[in-house]
């Protein structure tokens, strides 16, 4: 029998459920279980495609094509088991199929409310994920938002059915709270026991209590807790802030023995905790010495979580090359209107050991990024371009090698006379623009004597795509023709999946169709990302 846990939080959003849900799949698999992860997110849109990333943050992306709320990312770098759209539920997506079944008739006529028939629905979908393999133990269910909010009754209302049905033994409730320090000094209960209260009103007890603090909570705190809310003291455990990385959250958690209790209430036989991958992350962490200066020049710099598997992903090959990646951020607007790019960007300036064009959507900053672009290739400074950055370097080399100064995307100039970069055929007649982007997994080809092909090691790779606009074949002749390498294809060859500047002439300079930091984990990291760093690195030492 599939055991569970749901894994709510409290008080306030952002104390690290996904974080904290993440570490506890990855302390289970370190006891050679095998752990599937899903997340419960109460906004009615069916998925995060099409919200901002101001109000959002990322969009990550399964190999299905399913566009995500950012912390299936967590799960991904945290945890083996396989993400699919299945591993992201919404209140749009369980609406939506409730009323397309009330419309075919498959309620018989009967009144459709939200206890059955959505909370069915939830219920029918965690169970889907768990039973999609026959070898799953565990599913863990983060449950997006906080307890009180009007939102996610019908989510915690489907857990409290689900721990009632399965029972104690195999369904559990894991609660993230917090312990706020006033400015005495003093750390305080009270909202964590709101919060507990406020659970106890949705019908669910919370079995284990993780309780996010400024430092570790001492004993007499501990037993107060406990006292207050009806949980066991050993099952009260604490997630501190800490200076180092969020991958040390799984060893701070095993050192207080939370998977041990946790499969003490499960019923589930204890086995030997492997930790040496994360042991080997931390000792690399402490091991790094000198740094890298990267420039990110993006288009949604104000807030961390827009970027967030790109950031992972350079902390990752910073890891593997052993130095610290040192990360400058800089909005594209801001060098729209400045003459001199190297006052901004070189010795004088931030002194960046490489650039890095992301992902983004719209024109504002494009003629910025263009800028960063150059000055990366005429001062010969590594440059890595993902989606949009590879459509700003397409951009960059027309304009300034080929000397059409018009060149650009039809993203952003429909009437240019040099559409370098156009919207794929199959997206000329799309109105809908959730879920019709090129999505999720394919093949990419890669060429003899190429950067990636040197990162990767091998001819064919499969990467994540999710944009419309790509490299315009009626150019690629006059591309190669004036140095510039195609240096990757699709399966037929028909869509260009990543170019390079003359080796001869350029360092590293290497931009990519595709997202590989969707694929990065802190012990495997992205072979792109990590060349990128450690051109990077060889270039900063002459």
């Amino acid at each position: 029998m599939n055991k569970f846990i749901f894994v709510s939080g409290g008080v306030c959003s952002s104390l690290g459920k996904g974080v904290a849900a993440s570490s506890i799949g990855a302390l289970l698999e370190s006891r050679g279980l095998n752990v599937r992860m899903v997340k419960c997110d109460p906004y009615i849109n069916v998925d995060a495609g099409t919200m901002s990333p101001y109000q959002h943050g990322e969009v990550y992306v399964t190999d299905d094509g399913a566009e995500t709320d950012l912390d299936l990312g967590n799960y991904a770098r945290f945890t083996k088991g396989r993400l699919s759209l299945a591993n992201s539920i919404t209140t749009g997506q369980v609406y939506e199929s409730v009323i397309r079944k009330e419309r075919e008739g498959k309620y018989l006529g009967k009144c459709v409310q939200v206890i059955p028939h959505i909370t069915d629905e939830i219920k029918s979908r965690i169970l889907t994920v768990a039973n999609e393999d026959t070898d799953n133990d565990i599913v863990i269910i983060e449950i997006g938002g906080t307890v009180g909010d009007i939102e996610s009754i019908p989510f915690l209302e489907a857990a409290r059915q689900m721990i009632h049905e399965q029972g104690k033994k195999n369904a559990i409730s894991v609660h993230l709270t917090l312990i706020p320090e006033v400015a005495c000094g003093e750390l305080k209960t009270k909202p964590t026991q709101h919060s507990v209260k406020t659970m106890l009103e949705t019908g669910i007890q919370p079995d284990i209590l993780i309780c996010r603090s400024p430092v570790m909570l001492d004993e007499p705190t501990c037993r107060k807790i406990a006292q207050f809310t009806n949980v066991d003291r050993d099952a009260v455990f604490t997630s501190p802030d800490i200076n180092t990385t969020i991958y040390q959250i799984p060893m701070v958690f095993f050192d207080q023995k939370l998977d041990e209790v946790i499969l003490r209430k499960m019923g589930i036989e204890s086995r030997h905790a492997d930790m040496r991958p994360w042991h080997s992350v931390m000792e690399k962490f402490a091991s790094r010495q000198g740094k890298v200066r990267i420039g990110v020049i993006g288009k949604y710099m104000d807030i961390n979580d827009t970027y967030i598997s790109l950031y992972a992903a350079l902390f990752h090959a910073g890891l593997e090359n052993g130095v610290n990646v040192e990360l400058e951020k800089l909005d594209s607007s801001a060098l729209e209107d400045k003459d001199n790019t190297d006052d901004i960007l070189g010795k004088n300036g931030l002194n960046l050991d490489g650039i890095l064009v992301p992902g983004g959507f719209g024109q504002r900053g494009i003629n910025g990024m263009v800028k960063a672009a150059a000055w990366a290739r005429e001062n010969k400074k590594p440059y890595f371009g993902i989606c949009l950055g590879m459509q700003i370097m397409v951009i960059e080399w027309a304009r300034n090698v080929l000397k059409w100064t018009d060149a650009d995307s039809t993203e952003f100039s429909p009437d240019s006379k040099h559409p370098v970069v156009s919207l794929l055929v199959e997206q000329v007649n799309v109105k809908n623009y959730g879920g019709t982007m090129r999505l999720g997994a394919s093949e990419t080809v890669n060429e003899e004597g190429s950067h990636i092909m040197a990162a990767y090691g091998n001819e064919k790779i499969i990467e994540r795509h999710r944009h419309r606009y790509e490299f315009s074949n009626q150019y690629r002749n006059e591309m190669t023709n004036s140095g510039l390498k195609l240096a990757a294809f699709n399966s037929d060859g028909s869509l260009v999946e990543c170019i390079e500047w003359p080796h001869e002439d350029h360092p590293w300079g290497c931009a990519v169709q595709f997202h590989p930091e969707y694929k990065s984990k802190p012990n495997k990291p992205s072979p792109l990302f990590k060349d990128f760093i450690a051109a990077c690195i060889k270039e900063q030492k002459g």
